[in-house]
């Protein structure tokens, strides 16, 4: 099953590219993948389309379009600009969180969607986990090797949704002091779990960062998201 580039209406004016992928079937709930500073590329499209194949709506959305837009390679080059969007961090997170709205309204106006969004966010995109359920009201955040996440725990005391962080314990965005304010933060919320995997690297579910993949981690994490997103599934149901 492979997915399709569309263009979706920005509040601020303008259209940013997202990469969609539709299950056989409806109405499912939706996933929200914020990438890497990678953007949407080779590994974002497989996990749209992995999580088409289960039954779920799953969409990409290009963070980056306002400059250096597009998906970047491994290369130096790539390494190199991906770098330079990571300096940028605070705005183009700001910038993000209107993406993710926009992302939001156009699932939600899909008859394909039973109104259930999760929000998954992987390295740069972690925050989101944690953003999409305080802000917007998704209805789960899961965050894979989340960079910055302890920075962006506002509202969190609120969430209510399940939260699912995982991180490798080799993960040099995710030192002990940020793993600690996490914790702390998060302490005594039962809908929030936080994996910590022996001897993984950060960006680990990448099967393009040769150095850093960890395929046993990676089934792991994405099964714990596949868990969590049938619960979304079963509560429309029943509802």
């Amino acid at each position: 099953m492979s997915g399709q580039d569309i263009r979706i209406a920005a509040g601020e004016g303008g259209e940013f590219d997202c990469y969609l992928s539709m299950p056989a079937s409806g109405p499912a709930p939706a996933v929200i993948i914020m990438s890497s500073v990678f953007g949407v590329d080779g590994d974002v499209r497989t996990n749209c389309d992995d999580l088409a194949a289960q039954g779920f709506i799953a969409a990409g959305p290009d963070l980056f379009w306002r400059g250096d837009a597009g998906p970047m390679d491994r290369s130096e080059d790539g390494q190199r600009r991906a770098r330079e969007r990571a300096a940028d961090r605070e705005p183009m997170i700001k910038a993000g969180i209107k993406d993710l709205a926009d992302v939001i309204a156009d699932l939600k106006s899909r008859p394909e969607c039973n109104g259930k969004i999760a929000v998954v966010g992987l390295c740069y995109g972690g925050p989101f986990a944690i953003i999409g359920p305080a802000l917007f009201g998704c209805d789960a955040g899961i965050s894979f090797h989340g960079t910055q996440v302890q920075n962006y725990l506002d509202g969190v005391k609120n969430i209510r949704v399940p939260v699912s962080l995982h991180w490798g314990d080799q993960d040099h965005a995710a030192p002990p002091e940020a793993l600690a304010k996490i914790r702390e933060a998060t302490s005594g919320m039962s809908n929030v779990e936080i994996e910590i995997y022996p001897g993984v690297q950060h960006g680990y579910t990448a099967p393009s960062s040769a150095k850093a993949w960890h395929p046993e981690a990676t089934a792991k994490s994405w099964r714990r998201a596949v868990e969590i997103l049938n619960e979304l599934r079963e509560t429309e149901a029943a509802a």
